[in-house]
């Protein structure tokens, strides 16, 4: 990953002070940037709509004009809030941005809690884009239109001072944010811990990235676990106080969401997605915000098998 400019700590954990609502700013284009100094957002501007994509989504939501987007907005670097505190940014977010102009849609993103997204697609949301790892679990209730291929990874307080291993993991207090795919694998590690005669871990587990981040450096937690790129982005927007240890882990899918009964929405997201794969707009978007290259997908597949 390219060099990422950093922001101090309190400025990063003020990100969430407002939630549940509408953080979006009219119009398309660039955002201010978490830096502050430095616009990381890609401008969305340029893209077409496609008339035969956008002739496939639902009426009502054609209708509309705008695409509503569930997002849990504290998950740098694929979606949290500029220093406004209002406007969400990030790369899942510059991607909604360029579907809805595909589309020929206002894109809308609304925050919400991450494990409260799912249940609102299709009522509350029209689609979820939200770094949302493809499982069996979810593709049994949600449509899943693959896009990105993201690993985990846990981060420590620089200099690793606990000694913390991430191939040791029993015992460890070890902080995560609810409903995440991490969330899911720490259950399954200390399941087998106590299978294997040992300590279970201390999962602790919260509603809000940012929160998982604050008590690894105030000292509740040894490290947390998040998505490699939230774990990288983490450690510069920490100035230092947080590192990566133990690399990348288990690279996975991860999804755009629609309500599954939606064969209308589901074509028009998928094509549209491919439409920004195809035209290189989804990898420059990545490049954008210094996300290595082969993490871009190069096709949209729909509820892919692991």
């Amino acid at each position: 990953m390219r060099r990422i400019f950093a922001v101090g700590l309190l400025a990063t954990l003020a990100l969430t002070a407002c939630g549940g609502q509408d953080a979006t700013e009219p119009g398309s284009g660039s955002s201010e940037s978490a830096a502050g100094s430095t616009d990381r957002s890609f401008d969305v501007s340029g893209i077409k709509k496609v008339d035969d994509i956008a002739g496939l989504l639902p009426q009502a939501v054609a209708d509309k004009g705008k695409l509503t987007i569930g997002a849990s907005i504290d998950y740098a670097p694929a979606e949290f809030r500029a220093d406004d505190l209002k406007t969400a940014i990030g790369y899942d977010v510059d991607l909604g941005k360029a579907l809805g102009k595909v589309l020929g849609l206002e894109a809308e993103v609304v925050d919400g809690e991450f494990a409260s997204l799912l249940p609102g697609i299709g009522s509350k949301y029209d689609i979820g884009i939200s770094s949302f790892t493809i499982t069996p679990e979810r593709t049994k209730n949600y449509n899943m239109v693959s896009y990105i291929t993201v690993g985990s990874s846990y981060a420590v307080k620089t200099g690793n001072p606990e000694g913390f291993d991430p191939d040791d993991v029993c015992g460890k207090s070890i902080a995560v944010q609810t409903g995440t795919y991490q969330d899911e694998e720490l259950a399954g590690f200390s399941e087998q811990c106590t299978t294997d005669g040992k300590e279970k871990i201390d999962i602790l587990q919260y509603s809000r990235q940012s929160d998982a981040t604050t008590n690894v450096v105030g000292n509740k937690a040894v490290a947390f676990y998040a998505d490699s790129t939230v774990a990288s982005y983490a450690a510069a927007l920490t100035n230092g106080q947080m590192e990566v240890v133990g690399g990348i882990r288990d690279a996975a899918p991860q999804g755009i969401v629609i309500q599954q009964d939606d064969a209308a929405m589901t074509e028009a997201v998928q094509k549209a997605m491919q439409q920004l794969m195809d035209d290189g707009t989804w990898g420059e978007i990545l490049d954008a915000w210094g996300i290595e290259g082969d993490a871009a997908l190069k096709t949209a597949e729909l509820n892919p098998e692991g």
